[in-house]
Parts: C-alpha cells; structure tokens; sequence
C-alpha cells in the first residue's frame, strides 16, 4: 500500500510537526517561491534570504503547533518569515552600519517622469539598493503594512527613527527614479 501524502498545507504542517519527512519536503518545495520572495525583500543577497528561508521553514517544522487554524496557513507562515527576517536583520545589525550610505544620494537632478517606464521589478531593485535601515523601513510600512509603532518594537528604534527612515527611503527611491529618467533621456538623445 503506497502511503498517501496530505494535500492541504494545514495536513502538511501537522505531519510535518510530528516528523514526517516527506511531508516537511513536500510543504518546503510548495512554499519555497513564496518564502524566497519575501525574504529577497529583506535580505542584502540571495544567500542570506536563503538561510533566512531556511530558518523560517525551521521554525515552523518546530513550532508548527502554535498554528491557529482559523488563520490562513499562508498568512501565518508569511508572519514567521517577516519575523525571522527582522531576527536575522537584529543580529547582524552592527554589520550593516558600515554600508556607504553616501552613495544613495549620488544621484543627479532633472525633471522626467521614468516611474512610469518602470515596472514592478525594477521598482523591487530599487528597494533592494536602498541601505539596510531604509529598505527594512520601508517594506514594513509600505509593503507589509506595519504601523511606526510596530516597526519600532521590531527593530528596537524610535517610532521617530521608523517615521525618518521611511521618509528618507522615499526621498532615496525618488532620486534613483529621477537619475534612471536622466539616463534615459540621454541614451535618446
């Protein structure tokens, strides 16, 4: 008799809380894309969004108990990696703080508008060269819907830390827009 794997993720996580190891390969494989996503956003390079990924899928294989069925299984896995995300960005924190922050403000002035010829993952490369502090702001706020508050006990800083480095974030995003439209404008003339 060929053992049947469960279906739903929900079936998935209950077996794969209790070991079964083709259930944990079979939840891993079906979640991996969406998982890499998110942590893509949060991560400086696809190696650490990997060992984020990885930590996330830990987390659940573990504590896979705590699920409320009544949520989504998504939205609480979606959760777990924002978290193990923010955990990841905590500890390496002190690292980060050597990044050039100058060189996101080389940018050039001009008027244009290049936002318009730019589509979701340029606009997602973008957010990926802003400095660390900025980027998680800003993916919080603006992406995953957190509010200053919550961003602040997330990243233990200010809720006015939270506010200036979203503002600044901004204001960064733009100037890249406005530097790729001044290239634009040049390669066509």
């Amino acid at each position: 008799m060929v053992n049947h794997l469960p279906d739903s993720p929900e079936e998935l996580l209950i077996a794969s809380v209790k070991g079964d190891r083709k259930s944990q390969e079979k939840l891993y494989r079906h979640y991996y894309g969406f998982a890499m996503g998110v942590c893509l956003r949060y991560s400086q390079n696809r190696d650490e969004a990997l060992e984020i990924v990885n930590d996330s899928f830990l987390k659940v294989f573990t504590k896979g108990e705590q699920y409320n069925a009544n949520y989504p299984f998504k939205a609480w896995f979606r959760r777990i990696i924002v978290n193990t995300a923010l955990d990841y960005y905590r500890s390496q924190q002190k690292h980060y703080f050597h990044e050039n922050l100058d060189e996101a403000y080389e940018v050039s002035s001009t008027d244009g508008n290049a936002l318009s010829q730019l589509n979701h993952d340029e606009l997602l490369a973008l957010v990926q060269r802003l400095p660390t502090g900025y980027k998680m702001v800003f993916n919080l706020f603006v992406i995953d819907g957190y509010s200053h508050e919550e961003i602040a006990q997330q990243l233990q800083i200010s809720v006015g830390t939270s506010k200036s480095n979203l503002s600044r974030a901004r204001e960064t995003l733009r100037k890249m827009i406005i530097k790729i439209d001044s290239t634009l404008t040049n390669n066509i003339n």
